[in-house]
Parts: structure tokens; sequence; C-alpha cells
């Protein structure tokens, strides 16, 4: 089936609108991306004349907004390929999951001297839970590098394992890079010594499909802004074994069975992990944006942006001015760079005189800025509605802006 860019632009909204007079080119999907009409409407039929309160209401408004509420847990599962429903746990997105994962596994198994091993290219939500264990536990963490394109080998991270190691907590994609990590070769190492793996999918989950049950990871997250769907939705996939050696981590309504005075029963999972009134909209939303891109299809996805990133690629090479960052084979159509003489906010502000939406920092990773060498770099990250003319609009405006800067 062929690609239909234009009907997939026209989906998306956004796509038409124009920033200082110009069509905007929106190239911060690695930040968030926009959302299709479909999940807008659906938002808006939940709110008008499907929504109440989940779970516990007998009417039916609550039992209807209980059945989309649940049916989206059985679309992450198929989404992710997850054996089970279960274990499908909802947050507010990769940030929640990660400082779940810290508390409710890892904190009551963690001893001084154990070992964390995780990436330089790490984003700082999936490095900050783990240095609270390091503070409160003495665990140590262990740090991988990326090799000069930007690669983390599985035999650099398995060089890092120890029989000391209790978890390893790996990008799938880097949001900084666009390096794709053979995780199921590292899931391998890791268990082979009796740890864990946790996976950052925020960025992956987007733009490739994904099988969890293939890569035997133990935990893996998605966040559902990145996944065209609302801020605020997100889940956690956590294998069944791990999900029975887990202690609650929120205390509230929905994750109990009995609460007396003098004790406490708690519910199954997942439920168990999701106290109180849940983001029952925007869980719902992030469903209805997965649906949207199966009926795409994510390997057509997958192809349309490898070949953006191709393409892309080519013509940055071409500018001998700009330094890209991270190179490798693997690379998703995410491109991060620098210019001489010329900071990466001053380089944002120009191309936004041009329509052109892109991020400058340090992306939440400052680790890997410092391994770099640089302070802060601009980064475009590609989606399902971007195209070749857009990547030309960007080339275009880099042109202008180094014109500025030389």
């Amino acid at each position: 089936m062929t690609y239909d860019i234009a009907k997939i632009r026209a989906d998306f909204p956004a796509t038409s609108l124009k920033v200082h007079g110009k069509p905007l080119v929106y190239l911060d999907n690695g930040a968030s991306a926009q959302k299709p009409q479909r999940v807008i409407d659906v938002i808006t039929r939940t709110y008008s004349s499907e929504y109440a309160n989940v779970h516990r209401g007998l009417h039916y408004l609550s039992n209807l907004a209980t059945e989309n509420y649940e049916a989206a847990r059985g679309v992450v599962q198929g989404f992710l390929g997850a054996a089970h429903e279960d274990e499908i746990i909802f947050t507010r997105g990769s940030t929640e999951a990660f400082n779940l994962i810290s508390y409710a596994w890892a904190e009551p198994r963690i001893q001084a001297g154990d070992e964390i091993v995780l990436s330089t290219a790490e984003h700082h939500a999936n490095i900050v839970p783990w240095h609270f264990l390091r503070e409160r536990h003495g665990a140590k963490l262990i740090w991988v590098d990326p090799d000069v394109n930007g690669d983390i080998s599985p035999e650099s991270v398995g060089t890092a394992i120890t029989e000391r190691t209790k978890i390893v907590a790996i990008t799938h994609m880097s949001n900084v890079l666009g390096t794709v990590v053979d995780v199921k070769r590292i899931a391998e190492m890791a268990h082979a010594v009796g740890a864990i793996i946790v996976v950052d999918g925020s960025q992956s989950a987007v733009h490739m499909p994904v099988d969890v049950a293939d890569l035997d990871c133990d935990f893996f997250t998605i966040t559902g802004h990145k996944l065209y769907g609302p801020s605020g939705s997100g889940a956690l996939y956590a294998k069944r074994e791990r999900l029975a050696e887990m202690r609650p981590w929120h205390g509230g309504g929905d994750m109990i069975r009995v609460v007396g005075k003098e004790e406490v029963t708690y519910n199954d999972a997942p439920h168990k992990f999701e106290a109180g009134t849940p983001p029952i909209v925007q869980i719902i939303g992030m469903a209805e944006a997965i649906r949207y891109m199966q009926s795409v299809g994510m390997d057509a996805i997958a192809a349309h942006e490898n070949a953006l990133r191709d393409y892309a690629r080519a013509q940055l090479d071409g500018l001998n001015w700009l330094s890209v960052q991270g190179n490798s084979a693997s690379k998703g159509a995410i491109f991060s760079f620098t210019m001489e003489g010329a900071h990466a906010h001053d380089i944002s502000t120009v191309l936004d005189r041009y329509g052109v939406a892109v991020r400058a920092g340090h992306h939440c990773c400052q680790p890997l800025m410092e391994h770099l060498g640089v302070t802060a770099t601009c980064r475009a990250s590609f989606g399902m509605y971007n195209s070749t003319e857009e990547v030309d609009v960007l080339v275009e405006s880099l042109g202008k802006a180094q014109a500025l800067f030389a």
C-alpha cells in the first residue's frame, strides 16, 4: 500500500497552520507530537457525552466510560505485543513509569554496592529515579558511553554488567542521537546474571513496531503525547513475574480491596498500581492515537520515516558548517546539531521566523551533552506527517541562519 502523505497530513489540523506568515514545519516531534483529528474528536466526544468516573459506578455513563477506558488497555497490549492485558499499567507518561519501577520494584531490593547499568544517552527520566537509589541505598550507577558514531553496542553494555548488577536501564531509541539500541541482546546479558532490564520506549514505540515479548524486557515504558495522543497519558508494560514482586506505590481508591482501621488489603495488578481517579479521557485518547497509527501501519510509518531520515541525512551532510551529533547506521529520523558561532537557542529562534519548529537545549540529557562536549544542540525530529519538502525548508532556513551568524 502506498504511503499517502497528503492524506495523513490532512488528518492533522496543525499541518495547515501558519507561523509568522509561513507554513508550519513542525519538527519537534521528539518532545511532543501533533494530534490527528480523530483523537481530538474522541476527546471531545468523551468529555461531551461519554464521561463519568470509572470502575465503581453502576449507571450508564460510568459503565460506558469504564468500557472505553479498559478497552484502551487491550489496545496497548496489542500495540506492544504483551502476553497479558494485566501487564499494562496506565501512567501519566514514561517519567511516572520509571518512578513507579524505582519505588515499587527496586527500592526494597537494592542494597549498598548493588549496581545499576545505564547509558550516558538516557533521558533524565531514566536517570533521576536511579539516583534516588544511589542517594538512599548506596547503589552504584555504572555508565556506558556511546561510541563516536553514537552507537550503544550490546558488547559495551555487556562489559559493564557484573554479578553485582541488579538493573540495566536503557533507551530503545535515543531522543538526541536517534540511535536504536539492540535491547533484546542486552536483555539476554542482564538476565544471565539475574538482573532485570528496564527499557525506555518513549521514542521507539512511535517510530517502529515493538514486541516486548520478543525483546524479553522486564519493563517497557511509553508516553502518550509522543504517540500523537494527549499529554498526561502513558503506560508501563511489566512482566507478570515482576508485577507479583512489586509493592503498591500510590495509596488511594481503586488500588485496594478492603480498608479497615487496623489493616488494608490490595487489589490485583494492574489496578494495584493505579490509585485514585485515573486520566480517563487522556488514556482513551491515547488508545485512539494508537489505533490511528495501526490503521496506517507501523511498518509503513517506519519505512516513511526511514526514507525521510536518509533524505535529511544527505541534505544535512552537505552543510559543512553544521555539526550533526550521532551518525549510527541504526539511526532514526532524529537529528541534533550545532552551528559554529551560534547558540542553539539563537538558531531555533531564527528557524522559527521561517515557520520551522525545532527543539533547542540539552533535551533532558545533560550527561550526554557533557559527553559530546556541548552545552546544547538544536534537534529536528520527524514524525509520520513530515515530508521531504519540509526537509528542504529546514535546510534552506538553516542556510539563512548560518548567513546571519557567519
